[in-house]
C-alpha cells in the first residue's frame, strides 16, 4: 500500500463517510484528516459515533454483521475499502488499542513476539530485540524486565494497557488507534498512558477517542467534536477549545450541553 497522495502530511483521509449498522445510520457525511506524527482526538457524548469512526479506519467494523459504509477513507491516498486491499496488512499498519486492556493469556514476552512470529520472524535474538525495544517504547521494560516469562495477566491494569501498546508496536505500525485507552485506569496509570502517547507521536501517528475533554486538550494536536453521528467541528485543539466556531461545540466544552 504505497503512498499515492504526494507529499502531504495526511496519513488517513476521511471524506464524506456514511455508515450503517443494518437499518440504523451511525455516521453522517463525516470528513476529517489524520496527520502524520500528530495526536488527533475525537470527543463527544456517548453514542455519537466516535468509536465507530475510529474502528472504520482499519476496517474493524467489517467484523460487525450488517455494517455498510459509503464515502471515501484513504490511507496514503489509497481507498482502504478497495477490493485488493489486504485487510490483515492494513490492521498491521494501523494498529488498535481498546478500551479495556486485552493481553493474551500467555507470558509477557509471548504477547509481544506473537505478531512478529506470525510475520515470519523466528530468530531468537531478533525476537529478544523486538521485545526489549517495544517494551521500552511503551515505558514498561524496567518494570517487567525480570518477569518476561510470567503471565501477562498478572500485571496491573495500567501495565496491561502499556503491554497492549507494546504488542501493537511489535509489528511496526504507522498509525495507532486508541479507543478510550484510559477509561478503565486510575489517574496515575492514565497519566502514564498520556505521557506515552506524547512520546509515541515522535515516531507514530495517533488517533484517540476520549470522553475526557481535559485529556484531549492536554495531549492532542487536533480535535474533532462529534454529535449524533456528525462531525460538528474539527480543527487544531487549542483553537477549538479556546475559540470554537460552532455554538454547539462551545456549549459542550463549557458544560452547558443537553
Amino acid at each position: 500500500m504505497e503512498n499515492t497522495s504526494g507529499s502531504n502530511d495526511v496519513v488517513v483521509d476521511v471524506r464524506n463517510v456514511n455508515l450503517w449498522y443494518g437499518d440504523k445510520q451511525a455516521l453522517f457525511d463525516v470528513s476529517m484528516p489524520v496527520r502524520r506524527n500528530s495526536i488527533t482526538a475525537l470527543i463527544g457524548p456517548s453514542g455519537c459515533g466516535k468509536s465507530t469512526l475510529l474502528r472504520s479506519m482499519n476496517r474493524m467494523n467489517d467484523l460487525v454483521d450488517g455494517c455498510r459504509v459509503e464515502g471515501t477513507m484513504e490511507f496514503h491516498g489509497r481507498d482502504i475499502r478497495s477490493p485488493d486491499v489486504d485487510v490483515n496488512e492494513l490492521r498491521t499498519r494501523i494498529g488498535m488499542i481498546f478500551q479495556k486492556p486485552n493481553p493474551f493469556p500467555m507470558s509477557i514476552r509471548d504477547n509481544i513476539t506473537y505478531g512478529p512470529r506470525i510475520h515470519g520472524v523466528t530468530d531468537r535474538r531478533e525476537l529478544d530485540a523486538i521485545v526489549e525495544s517495544c517494551l521500552r517504547k511503551a515505558a514498561l521494560y524496567d518494570e517487567v524486565r525480570d518477569r518476561l516469562g510470567e503471565s501477562a495477566l498478572g500485571l496491573s491494569g495500567g501495565q496491561q494497557q502499556r503491554l497492549c501498546i507494546a504488542r501493537a508496536l511489535s509489528v511496526n505500525p504507522e498509525v495507532i488507534l486508541m479507543d478510550e485507552p484510559t477509561s478503565a485506569l486510575d489517574p496515575i496509570a492514565t497519566s502514564r498512558i498520556e505521557d506515552l502517547a506524547l512520546d509515541l507521536r515522535r515516531e507514530y501517528t495517533v488517533a484517540i477517542v476520549t470522553h475526557n475533554m481535559q485529556q484531549a486538550s492536554r495531549i492532542s494536536d487536533y480535535t474533532g467534536f462529534m454529535y449524533m453521528g456528525r462531525m460538528v467541528e474539527f480543527g487544531q485543539t487549542e483553537e477549538l477549545f479556546n475559540n470554537p466556531s460552532e455554538e454547539m461545540t462551545e456549549r459542550y466544552l463549557t458544560g452547558r450541553f443537553g
